[in-house]
This record gives structure tokens, C-alpha cells and sequence, in this order.
């Protein structure tokens, strides 16, 4: 783990609750982390099967775990991020849900778990569970992506984006990882979404960034990957989620702006949502707290079969 109890913002008994396995799903090597509840909560504790977002690993969701001790939280990386193989297939939405179905049945993951995403992963989850509409009993999205990238205001940054991508992984080896990893870029990306004016918590955030930001696989697939994450989102698939959804939000997301992810909770037949004020789109790392809270009392609700 590479943030630990030193730097402040993880408590010391996280890294006991972590067990680390590996799982062939799809004939990809896929690293799973588990963090089992504190207690001796054991098979009571409900259990969340959480995906993270583009570029990222398990490790940006780990200070909102941090703050659910009673709930058993099941966080693989992505194929072909952080410790985890790439697939044989693209790494587009049909991909990832396929590797996310076959990652929960070898898991022995039964209908009672919760499914969650954050971000890019809002959208793999919300596809999913649009597939599959009896295969998780809830579902929650933490800044989930509920506009097309590439229209409205930011689409201008986001075609941008789509030419990088594009030239990391036309460019030659050397040339292309260079720009796709290249510590600038990844710099000024953090400081774009960071919102937090607390020095430590910017440092905190900007080094978890560095440290995990250009751990992908190869280029290609994260070419795939960010096409896939700009070419779809969670809210087009509204009308097919039946099940109970949270959806957690920053009053200052500019990926996924408040005002998408409000349309987004009114097309949903059984919603609610979370807005965290003063952040934007990294609650994971600024505001766990609230979202954690949110996620409780969602866990608590009683389902209605």
C-alpha cells in the first residue's frame, strides 16, 4: 500500500484488514484487494464489490474504505491498470462488463452484494447492472459520469483529450509512453480537479496521482479504455435500472457536473442522492467521510423484494 498510516490520511488498521488475491477472469490475471470488516462482523457484514475510475487503481478508494470498518469491500483494478493483466478482448464498456459478471461469479459474489462504481467505473457498473438487472441488489455511484464528454462546454477539452490518447499510442514507444506518463501532464491534471484548499490534503492527493496515475498495461488499451470512458455514460442507461441506486456528488464536479447528475437521479425509479459541497470530482480522496456516511445509511435501508 503505498499511502499508509504516516501519511495521516489512512488509519493505521487499514492494512489489517487487507487481503490480497489474484483471480483469472476472462484468462487475464486480475489483482483483487478485499477488506474484510473490524469486529468479527464476518458473514453478517454486507458486502460492496467496488470499480474504480480511469487510470486509476484499488488505491484511490481506499480513504473511503477506511471510514466503512463494519462492510466487507471487495476492489479489484481494472483489467489492465494498477496489478492487474489487460483483457484478450478491447477494453471498451462490453469488455469490462463482461470481465466485472465473471469477476463476481468467481468470486462467489451472490445477488445480496452491492455494486459500486466511481467515475469511468460509474459507467462500467451502471452497464452492467442494465444487462443484468437481478445480478446485485443496489448499486452506487460516486461521481458518476451522467453527460456525453464530448458535447456541452468541456467538449472542446475532451476532443483534445481524445488527440492525446490518440497520439500516445500512435507516437513511437519511447515518445508515446513518454507523453501519456509524463509527470507534467499528470501534474496539471491533478491540480485541474483537486478543490481542497488544505496544503496537505493537495499533497496527499497529487502524490497518490504520481504514484498511480500511469500504471496501465500499454497503450493501446488505455487508448480503448478512454474512448470507452468518453463515449458513454452511467445516465443512458437510467431507464433500465430498477434497482434501489445512490448517487453521490460534488456541488463542484466538472466531469461530471451536478446539474447532468441531477437529471441523471430524476429518470432513476428508485434513487437518492448525495450532494457534498465544495468538491468536485475527486470525493474519494477529499470528502470520504460524507460519502462514506452516505454509503451507511444506504447499506441500512431495508430492501424491498
Amino acid at each position: 500500500m503505498v499511502a499508509t498510516a504516516q501519511d495521516g490520511f489512512l488509519s493505521p488498521g487499514l492494512d489489517a484488514r487487507e487481503r490480497r488475491s489474484t483471480v483469472t477472469v476472462l484468462g487475464a490475471a486480475t489483482a483483487v484487494f478485499t477488506y474484510e470488516p473490524e469486529g468479527g462482523a464476518g458473514a453478517s457484514a454486507p458486502t460492496v464489490l467496488a470499480v474504480h475510475g480511469f487510470r486509476g487503481t484499488h488505491h484511490g478508494l481506499l480513504r473511503i474504505v477506511d471510514r466503512l470498518p463494519g462492510v466487507r469491500i471487495v476492489m479489484p483494478d481494472l483489467p489492465g491498470f494498477g496489478a492487474s493483466a489487460p483483457l484478450d478482448v478491447p477494453h471498451d464498456i462490453a469488455g469490462y462488463t463482461a470481465w466485472l459478471g465473471a469477476l463476481a461469479d468467481t468470486l462467489g459474489l451472490g445477488r445480496d452484494a452491492v455494486l459500486l462504481g466511481h467515475s469511468f467505473g460509474s459507467i462500467v457498473a451502471a452497464h452492467f447492472v442494465a444487462r443484468h438487472p437481478d445480478r446485485f441488489s443496489r448499486l452506487i455511484l460516486v461521481n458518476p459520469i451522467s453527460a456525453p464528454a464530448l458535447e456541452g462546454p468541456k467538449g472542446l477539452l475532451s476532443r483534445l483529450a481524445v488527440v492525446y490518447y490518440r497520439a500516445g499510442a500512435a507516437l513511437p514507444a519511447p515518445l508515446g509512453a513518454g507523453l501519456l506518463r509524463h509527470p507534467l501532464i499528470v501534474r496539471g491534471m491533478s491540480e485541474a480537479m483537486a478543490k481542497t484548499r488544505d496544503g496537505d490534503l493537495r499533497s496527499f492527493v497529487h502524490g497518490q496521482h504520481a504514484s498511480h496515475f500511469s500504471s496501465f498495461a500499454s497503450r493501446d488499451m488505455l487508448l480503448e479504455s478512454f474512448e470507452a470512458s468518453v463515449s458513454h455514460t452511467a445516465a443512458e442507461v437510467a431507464d433500465q435500472l430498477r434497482l434501489p441506486v445512490l448517487l453521490i456528488a460534488g456541488d463542484r464536479d466538472e466531469v461530471a457536473p451536478l446539474a447532468a447528475v441531477r437529471r441523471f437521479h430524476e429518470r432513476l425509479a428508485d434513487s437518492r442522492l448525495t450532494v457534498i459541497p465544495g468538491v468536485g470530482h475527486l470525493i474519494h480522496y477529499e470528502t470520504p467521510q460524507p460519502a462514506a456516511e452516505s454509503i451507511r445509511e444506504f447499506l441500512a435501508e431495508e430492501v424491498q423484494e
